[in-house]
């Protein structure tokens, strides 16, 4: 975004007496990141107020700031543009910018899988287009205007990852990006003590499609009989699902990890054989979604070929590390559902990578009120006959933990509330022959123990 502040009070309906002329060329709410010319943003919380950072945003270089006309002793001298609530003003100019922009806008939502679909996708369209995605998880109502504001002009594709916790928030943002292609991954249990019921969380998820363009095209897990339900309920709806049963438009089958990532044959709209060097058939199921819009755009087989061998995740999203203990450690510590730790146990059961396999669970958080179910539930996919070691962390874990003492013994099943050093004591008997996986929610920090082996 190159704005002046005239264009940008024009956006908001804002006078400017001053200053008008100043270019803008991007977008801050944080002083530590901010970028030669940005548009710095305050807020004002209970805990902090962004005006008091607005002086030394323009010792760092911002080129303009927005100011809240009831916030006292505005700076004298500085490019300033004064509106009523700084939140707000940023959702409009967002609003405005994606009004005049000419790319082709994709929505991602779902429990699980979002940022690695979103990776996927970026990288299949970067080697043909000029793509640019959500960085990192700046998928909220504050999180997407940003995004939407640092977009280049001439951006060709902006791939936008859409989060949530509650009801009326995906439409919020679907609304403001008013996007082409929309997105379901899946529907998990995370959020369920805000939404009740895994069919609360698909409806939630399932608003995606109200900002969507009239023509546009809906991409979403047909696996899935809640999504099947919902996309009935909607037959002026342009919808494709795409999964592993072979009634879909596209679909997965042969799927095959080995050291490298997972080969799969794909067939429907897209016949062939392909590979990603990322592990996992829940994995695979996210590259059909970039290989559907990939195909939606105009790529043919080899193209989306071609560029999927060369796609690179995000960091913690079944990321292999090589340890100092010569195990190979699979880091998918970003976050964890039920659908998705199970989906990684899975794949660790079912791998042929190493012989030896090692489960470091951490605790699955936002649950609601059966997260001891949930976490109890999990003992029904570990089977001693095929994990070797299971190591567990967190206080919800403990329900795991009892459920699995039947099965494992103390040599081989370990639990610990709150301390990563007995885990990565334990860790020390893996070696060459072994497979370690990690896997919890974010706010239990599981890549800690990895640091103790690649130092």
């Amino acid at each position: 975004m190159r704005k002046t502040l005239k264009q940008l009070a024009a956006w908001l309906n804002e006078d400017i007496s001053a200053f008008g002329d100043t270019m803008v060329s991007g977008i801050s709410i944080d002083t530590r990141t901010i970028q030669q010319g940005d548009l710095f943003v305050p807020f004002r919380g209970e805990h902090a107020n962004g005006h008091r950072f607005v002086v030394q945003a323009f010792e760092k270089g911002a080129g303009a700031a927005l100011w809240q006309k009831d916030e006292p002793n505005p700076p004298e001298g500085l490019p300033l543009l004064f509106v009523d609530d700084p939140e707000r003003a940023l959702q409009e100019m967002a609003r405005a910018y994606r009004q005049e922009h000419k790319a082709k806008f994709i929505g991602i939502t779902g429990s699980n899988g979002k940022t690695s679909t979103k990776d996927i996708l970026a990288g299949t369209l970067a080697p043909f287009f000029k793509v640019q995605k959500t960085i990192g998880n700046f998928n909220n109502q504050l999180g997407l205007p940003i995004t939407i504001l640092q977009l280049d002009e001439d951006a060709d594709i902006a791939v936008l990852e859409m989060g949530m916790s509650g009801f009326g928030e995906i439409e919020f943002l679907t609304k403001l990006a008013c996007p082409h292609i929309t997105v379901i991954t899946n529907i998990g249990e995370a959020h369920m003590q805000d939404l009740g019921s895994r069919a609360g969380i698909a409806k939630a998820k399932f608003e995606i499609i109200q900002g969507m363009q009239p023509d546009g095209l809906l991409i979403y897990d047909g696996d899935e009989p809640l999504l099947q339900e919902l996309v009935a309920q909607e037959p002026q709806l342009h919808a494709v699902a795409f999964g592993l049963e072979p009634s879909h438009p596209l679909y997965a089958e042969n799927i095959y990890a080995n050291a490298r990532g997972s080969n799969f044959t794909t067939h429907g709209v897209i016949e062939g054989d392909f590979f990603i060097s990322v592990l996992g058939k829940h994995q695979v199921k996210n590259t059909l979604v970039a290989m559907l819009i990939a195909h939606q755009l105009g790529l043919n087989n080899e193209q989306i070929r071609t560029s999927l061998e060369q796609v690179v995740l995000t960091d913690m999203r079944m990321q292999q590390v090589e340890g100092t203990n010569g195990a190979l450690f699979i880091n998918d510590a970003y976050n964890a559902a039920p659908t998705s730790v199970k989906a990684a146990i899975q794949f660790i059961a079912t791998s042929t990578i190493r012989p030896e396999k090692w489960l470091v669970l951490g605790d699955m958080l936002e649950l609601g009120p059966n997260e001891q179910d949930f976490h109890r539930a999990l003992a029904e996919h570990i089977d001693e006959h095929e994990i070797n070691y299971v190591c567990l962390f967190g206080p919800r874990m403990a329900y795991l933990y009892e459920a699995l003492q039947e099965c494992f013994d103390t040599e081989h099943l370990l639990y610990t509330e709150n301390d990563y050093t007995v885990i990565i004591e334990k860790l020390q008997q893996a070696n060459a022959s072994s497979i370690v996986l990690l896997k919890g929610s974010r706010g239990m920090q599981l890549e800690k123990i990895l640091t103790a082996f690649t130092a």
